[in-house]
C-alpha cells in the first residue's frame, strides 16, 4: 500500500483500483499468490503495532490480511534487528529471506547489517515494482504439500509464544505458562505420510539421519522387532501436531537401539525429549528391558544433539561411539508436558 499510515491516516492509504494504487494492489495480489504457494510472509514495519495493523483489518480494499501474515513486527527499533527477530520465529536462514522496502536508506542498512539476505534494488516508481520483482524469479518453490497449509498460522502462533517468554522471570515459569499437552502413541496409519516427511526433511534435530519412505515406515509399523513413537503438542496457543519420531530396534533379548530419533526444531526448549524418553523407558521397564543404547551420527547439520544423549543421562562406553542407558537406575526426568 502507498502511503504512511501513520501520517496519512486510513483514508488516503493509496490501494485499490484508482491511480497509483492500482500498482500496490496488484503487489498484494501477488504476494497473496505467493502466500498460497508456501511462501511465508512477514511484515516489518516502524511504527506502533496498532496504527500499522489497522489498514490490513479495517481498509475495505486491502487483499492482504492479518491472517496471511506469518509474523508482524512494528515498532521503532531498526529493521535489521527486527528482521532476526523474524528470522527466530521462523528459524530459516537469511539466505532464505527477501527483504522488499521502499526506503532506500532502510534497503542500505539491511544490506550492511545481514549480507545474506536478498535485498532487491526497486524502481522509483510504484508502477514498475510487480514487473521488476517478477522477473527477479526469488519465489520459486520445489514442491508445496497439504502439510505446509498450516505454516502461516503456526508461525503466528509461535511469534505470540516469543512475546509471552519476554514477560516471564524464568523459563520454568514459561514451560508452565504455555500449558502443554502432549501425546505419545506407536505409528499411525493416518500419519505415515507426515512421519515419512520428518524422516526426509529433518536435519536438525536428527540423531542418526536416516531417510525412510512411506513404505518404510509401514514396514517399522508391522515389525515385531521395532518400537514405534509419534509424539503430538499443543499449547494454549495452538497444535503443533506430529513433531517427533522414534524408532526403536530390538538387538538382543534384553537390549533396544534406537534408530531414529527426530524432532522438529518448532520445538525446541519444550522439554519434548525429556516427556518421549520417560515414556520410553517405563516401556522397556514393562518389557524388563534393561538395556537403551543409542549413537551420535555427526552430519553438516546435526550438531545440535552431538550431546543430547550425555544430556539424557546416557553413559558412552569404552573405545565405542554406542552410548547405553540403564533402564533399571533411571531416574524420569522433570517436565511441564501435560
Amino acid at each position: 500500500m502507498g502511503g504512511i499510515i501513520g501520517d496519512d491516516g486510513l483514508e488516503k492509504i493509496q490501494i485499490g483500483s484508482l491511480g497509483i494504487g492500482k500498482a500496490f494492489t496488484k503487489i498484494q495480489k501477488w504476494a497473496k499468490e505467493l502466500k498460497n504457494r508456501g511462501i511465508i510472509l512477514a511484515i516489518c514495519s516502524k511504527n506502533n503495532e496498532e496504527i500499522a495493523k489497522n489498514p490490513f483489518v479495517n481498509h475495505n480494499e486491502m487483499v492482504l490480511k492479518l491472517e496471511d501474515i506469518s509474523v508482524f513486527v512494528a515498532n521503532w527499533n531498526n529493521k535489521a534487528d527486527n528482521i532476526r527477530y523474524i528470522q527466530e520465529v521462523l528459524n530459516i536462514g537469511f539466505d532464505s529471506m527477501v527483504f522488499i522496502d521502499d526506503n532506500p536508506a532502510e534497503r542500505e542498512i539491511v544490506r550492511q547489517s545481514i549480507p545474506e539476505i536478498t535485498v532487491p534494488e526497486l524502481p522509483e516508481d510504484p508502477a514498475l515494482y510487480l514487473p521488476y520483482l517478477t522477473n527477479l524469479n526469488l519465489f520459486e518453490t520445489v514442491s508445496y504439500s497439504k502439510n505446509d497449509n498450516d505454516r502461516t498460522l503456526q508461525y503466528q502462533q509461535e511469534a505470540e509464544r516469543r512475546k509471552l517468554i519476554s514477560q516471564v522471570t524464568n523459563m520454568d515459569d514459561y514451560l508452565k505458562s504455555l500449558e502443554m499437552y502432549g501425546s505419545i502413541s506407536d505409528f499411525r496409519q493416518k500419519d505415515v505420510s507426515r512421519i515419512a516427511q520428518l524422516t526426509q526433511r529433518s536435519n536438525q534435530f536428527n540423531l542418526r539421519t536416516k531417510r525412510y519412505t512411506e513404505d518404510d515406515i509401514i514396514k517399522f509399523m508391522n515389525s515385531k522387532n521395532h518400537l514405534t513413537y509419534s509424539v503430538k503438542l499443543k499449547d494454549k496457543f495452538g497444535d503443533y501436531g506430529l513433531i517427533s519420531v522414534i524408532i526403536l530396534e530390538k538387538t538382543s533379548s534384553n537390549v533396544f537401539f534406537i534408530d531414529t530419533w527426530i524432532m522438529s526444531c518448532r520445538v525446541l526448549k519444550r522439554d519434548v525429549e525429556y516427556y518421549a524418553l520417560n515414556k520410553i523407558v517405563d516401556d522397556l521397564q514393562k518389557l524388563k528391558i534393561d538395556t537403551l543404547q543409542g549413537e551420535y551420527l555427526e552430519t553438516a547439520k546435526n550438531s545440535l544433539v552431538a550431546d543430547l544423549l550425555e544430556k539424557l543421562t546416557f553413559s558412552k562406553e569404552k573405545n565405542d561411539k554406542i552410548y547405553s542407558l540403564n533402564t533399571n537406575t533411571y531416574k524420569p526426568f522433570k517436565h511441564f508436558i501435560l
